[in-house]
């Protein structure tokens, strides 16, 4: 492994997350401080193999700490699956005298990372940019607070309308995999229900639920679901309940990628120039291969193989509070 990173470069992958923005001005801007050439990669992998690389200077990232997505886009690279695409995308870094990668995305990118640099010995670090927040080895991931925020924003404005008509809102949100939008916005907005994939999803506890509701005069309620729930998200979750509570007056939300997009929270702006600031630190300190993450408020370095094995675990006593709140 290179002992010394003299220039490093920056893209970002996967799926955008508000907060991208603001970890590649720190990385960009903690790089030049410290003296080093900073490259950025357009479109993730894609841009490493079709050599859409640049140079970047301090300039180069004014203005963009508040905007959401990311000004080096992002993509999914099919060609960087194989060797011969990461030798291509090799190539044009060694051309250049890159010596360094910092990737921001999630637990893919990371494999990616991992499989390049054992396989050219580039050392990489990566920052954990999903707004799903998970990936074990952080208790905060960038884009995650920002599109909670969202979520809840968009949920309030839907209980209004709930409980003008009397209506059950049947709400999806993000989270293929993980739960946590759901869980927290679920929380947060008070939610008679959350459905997620971490845990089994008990259609009759859900409907005899409904069904006690109904009888007491409990109208205006809020189910929501992570896309990933077993049952297959809002629409199937909603065909179950009209079919068995008839009488129910059920609507359906599908919130979509209006969570991906906006402006970052405070919270997201913080984590991603703390991480990204750090990122260059680890390179230069000669800490290579992992992912920078924050645990209990201090900066955690997990080793990229094990950012991409393992996933958050879920507590159960959030789980616990959301039945007893929602009583």
């Amino acid at each position: 492994m290179a002992t010394k990173v003299t220039k490093l470069a920056v893209l970002t992958s996967g799926g955008d997350s508000p907060g991208m923005n603001a970890a590649i001005r720190a990385v960009v801007r903690t790089g030049i401080y410290h003296g080093l050439e900073v490259y950025g990669v357009m479109r993730g992998y894609n841009g490493m193999i079709e050599d859409d690389i640049f140079k970047m200077e301090s300039r180069s990232v004014a203005n963009i700490i508040q905007r959401g997505g990311t000004i080096l886009k992002c993509a999914r690279s099919k060609e960087f699956r194989e060797y011969a695409g990461r030798e291509i995308a090799y190539q044009n870094l060694k051309k250049r005298g890159i010596n360094g990668l910092v990737v921001i995305g999630g637990d893919g990118s990371f494999k990616g990372a991992q499989i390049f640099s054992n396989e050219f010995d580039i050392p990489c670090i990566g920052l954990p940019g999903t707004i799903d927040k998970d990936i074990a080895g952080t208790d905060f991931t960038i884009g995650f607070d920002t599109a909670v925020n969202t979520a809840v924003e968009a949920i309030d404005k839907i209980r209004d309308t709930a409980d003008a008509h009397d209506r059950l809102f049947v709400v999806e949100v993000m989270g293929r995999d993980a739960g946590y939008i759901a869980l927290h916005s679920g929380i947060a907005t008070g939610a008679e229900n959350i459905l997620i994939p971490e845990t089994k999803t008990d259609i009759e506890e859900l409907v005899n639920s409904l069904s006690e509701k109904e009888k007491r005069r409990k109208l205006v309620n809020l189910v929501v679901v992570a896309e990933g729930d077993e049952f297959g998200g809002g629409n199937e979750i909603a065909r179950i309940v009209k079919r068995r509570l008839p009488n129910i007056d059920t609507r359906v939300c599908i919130l979509g990628h209006i969570q991906r997009g906006g402006s970052p929270s405070c919270l997201d702006r913080l984590i991603a120039s703390r991480m990204g600031y750090h990122a260059v630190e680890s390179l230069i300190q000669g800490r290579f291969n992992v992912m920078v993450g924050i645990v209990n408020n201090k900066m955690y370095y997990t080793p990229l193989d094990h950012a991409i094995k393992a996933k958050q675990k879920m507590s159960n006593q959030w789980l616990k509070i959301v039945k007893i709140l929602a009583s």
